[in-house]
């Protein structure tokens, strides 16, 4: 019982819009005989009406109700015992073997639904022997019936296969959307606080001090004041390149940032940058956004006055470190560095932190996935 155009699967929406009533056209056949019987009994038309309406309600309950077990009960089995009454006096009758072989077939297992297959050909055969509709008429409706519980049966079967096929597809299809999504908003949130915690750091210790020389040195005030619209104008475009998901950062530039970041706090840097250095846009990327984490912890929380910054190989590992010499400690790590340890694992890297005598960054990233 195959449902096309369906607004929402399983629903009964969608099993009202299904060529599968058209199927119930095949019950004409059971009129047939006494329409084109020349001298037809008197039952014989209230038989075939009741065949139908009964094969009608059962059909359309079997396609309202969807796959289910309790379709064994509720129409299986009295399509099979109404076939088996009526087939010895109308032929045509046989049909519900048909029926009850497609409803198998839609909701049954393999073995369960081929072992109902073979019981409705037994029970075909048996009403073909007793029936009382004479030769040839008789064979019209039973060898005909004998055919297409199985080829009906297995193409419900198949098709039945097929339909679970697609939904698990879009099962799994939404899983891996709903995995993109999550993995985009985490992307979205290490982006944001690796990006902007540098630039609103800078921002907030470069407006302390403007606040500090407005009435000093106004000159110098006015100058911090446009470093703070920069950096300001640099968040807002970090923001905006980080959400559309182009947003790749370059180590130049944020050894330049760092220099200008720590020089605002009164820290001296130190850059020690191999020459020749050439790393591919992922890893650049995220050695860049380690070092911009670094940096600002070390303006944030260091107290330091003077950081190093290395970055050079040694045929095996690209290394990335940042030493202070402020406070140190083996404070808890915040949102930041956790961010940065998930970012380089992702290249099959690590992170290795020390807070004695300063603090201490070692990121590396085997070379052959950051050259």
């Amino acid at each position: 019982m195959t449902t096309v155009d369906a607004p929402v699967p399983g629903s009964v929406a969608a099993r009202l819009r299904t060529w599968d009533w058209v199927y119930l056209g095949y019950l004409l056949f059971v009129l047939a005989q006494p329409y084109f019987s020349p001298d037809p009994r008197w039952w014989e038309w209230p038989l075939a009406i009741a065949v139908c309406a009964a094969t009608a309600v059962l059909w359309a309950a079997a396609l309202l109700r969807g796959p289910s077990a309790s379709h064994i009960w509720s129409s299986i089995v009295p399509m099979a015992a109404i076939g088996t009454l009526t087939a010895p006096f109308n032929t045509n009758a046989s049909v519900l073997f048909i029926y009850a072989a497609a409803v198998a077939g839609d909701t049954l297992p393999w073995r369960d639904a081929r072992l109902w297959f073979a019981g409705l050909t037994v029970l075909d055969s048996v009403t073909a022997l007793v029936s009382q509709v004479p030769m040839p008429y008789r064979l019209w409706g039973f060898v005909s019936a004998l055919l297409l519980i199985w080829v009906i049966g297995l193409l419900e079967l198949k098709q039945r296969d097929r339909r679970q096929e697609l939904e698990n597809e879009r099962l799994r299809t939404s899983q891996v959307e709903l995995l993109a999504t999550i993995t985009e908003r985490e992307r979205i949130a290490r982006d944001l606080h690796d990006l902007l915690g540098h630039s609103l750091t800078a921002v907030v210790m470069r407006a302390q001090l403007t606040k500090e020389l407005v009435l000093a040195d106004p000159q110098r005030a006015r100058a911090e004041a446009e470093e703070i619209e920069r950096n300001a104008r640099e968040a807002l475009a970090a923001v905006r390149s980080t959400v559309t998901g182009w947003r790749q950062t370059n180590i130049r530039a944020e050894l330049e940032a760092a220099r200008r970041a720590l020089a605002g706090t009164g820290v001296t840097l130190r850059v020690d940058f191999e020459d020749g250095l050439i790393l591919i846009a992922a890893a650049e990327h995220a050695l860049g956004l380690a070092l911009r984490e670094a940096v600002t912890n070390v303006a944030r929380h260091a107290r330091a006055s003077a950081c190093h910054i290395g970055l050079d190989t040694d045929g095996e590992r690209v290394r990335l470190v940042i030493a202070d010499d402020g406070i140190g400690g083996e404070a808890p790590e915040g949102t930041g560095l956790t961010g940065l340890r998930e970012r380089i694992a992702k290249l099959g890297g690590a992170v290795q932190r020390t807070g004695s005598a300063g603090t201490t960054l070692t990121i590396t990233v085997p070379v052959e996935v950051a050259r």
